[in-house]
C-alpha cells in the first residue's frame, strides 16, 4: 500500500513515464530472452531515435529519465539487471534527444575463472546507468 500511495503522490507525467518504463524493460527483458543480441541491439537503436519534439522546460530531465529506469526494474520481475537497465536507459535518453552509448565489460574472475559481464549506459560523458 505503501508503494501505491507514493505512486500516486507523483505528478502524472512521473505516474505516466514510471508505468511506460515498466512495460519497456518487461519488453526488453523478453527480448533478451527469445531474440539474438544482434536483433534486439538493432531493434533498441531503432527505438532510440529522436521522436519526442519536446525541448526546454517540457522534455523531462536525463536525470528522471534514468530514476525511472532504476524504479521501474526494481519492481518489475526479471528486469533487474544491468543489461536491461541500460538497454532501456538508452531508448528512453535516446527518444528524448540525450546522447547515450551502451558499454559493455567482459572480465575473468581470478579467484574462479569465470568470466563476469557488466553493462553501462554513458550520456554526455557521464555513467548515468550501471556505474
Amino acid at each position: 500500500m505503501n508503494r501505491l500511495r507514493k505512486f500516486l503522490a507523483l505528478p502524472f507525467r512521473y505516474q505516466r513515464l514510471l508505468l511506460s518504463t515498466s512495460l519497456l524493460v518487461l519488453l526488453i527483458r523478453l527480448g533478451l530472452t527469445l531474440l539474438p543480441f544482434r536483433i534486439l541491439r538493432r531493434l533498441v537503436d531503432r527505438w532510440a531515435r529522436p521522436r519526442d519534439p519536446a525541448t526546454g522546460e517540457n522534455r523531462l530531465p536525463r536525470e528522471r529519465l534514468v530514476w525511472a529506469t532504476v524504479e521501474a526494474s526494481r519492481h518489475v520481475p526479471w528486469t533487474g539487471n544491468c543489461l536491461v537497465r541500460a538497454l532501456a536507459a538508452q531508448i528512453l535518453l535516446g527518444r528524448s534527444g540525450y546522447p547515450a552509448e551502451l558499454r559493455i565489460g567482459v572480465a575473468r574472475d581470478e579467484s574462479t575463472a569465470r568470466l563476469k559481464a557488466h553493462a553501462w549506459l554513458e550520456s554526455e560523458g557521464a555513467v548515468v546507468i550501471g556505474g
